[in-house]
């Protein structure tokens, strides 16, 4: 976390945050913020329905943009994908891993792996701006004793 989150906890309604909480919903929400690539249909499965209670998705990081580094293995030639098949088979992934707009639109991205803080900071500024919510002003305390 960073110094953000104390203010952001009173003035966002975060619905699913398995990390930071242990009750979690998936229903109508204003911003979904998904950080991960797409490996298996279950993955698509859940991303199509988030993207469908959301009214607007960010893709998080590296891996939701552009599938990497999880993503190498689309370009496997035959022997390497033979031998990983085994474990494609036991986790039940896909042939491909996706990034998350191959499966569904996408309104903002912030790239990096890890995420570039600051510009999460802005896309997180606008969506607040977008759905009028505001932050609460700074306090600024007294030197007198």
């Amino acid at each position: 976390m960073n110094d953000h989150y104390d203010t952001w906890r009173k003035i966002l309604d975060i619905r699913h945050a398995r990390v930071l909480q242990s009750k979690n919903y998936m229903d109508q929400m204003d911003v979904a913020f998904i950080e991960g690539a797409l490996a298996c249909e279950e993955h698509e499965k859940k991303v199509k329905e988030i993207r469908e209670l959301a009214i607007k998705v960010v893709a998080i990081g590296s891996c939701a943009i552009m599938g990497m580094p999880s993503a190498q293995r689309n370009t496997f030639n035959k022997e390497k994908t033979e031998e990983i098949n085994y474990l494609l088979e036991r986790f039940n992934y896909g042939k491909k891993v996706k990034k998350l707009d191959e499966v569904i639109t996408v309104d903002e991205v912030v790239a990096g792996c890890p995420m570039t803080e600051k510009v999460f900071l802005e896309v997180l500024t606008r969506m607040l701006e977008e759905f009028e919510i505001s932050l609460p002003k700074p306090t600024i305390k007294s030197s007198r004793s």
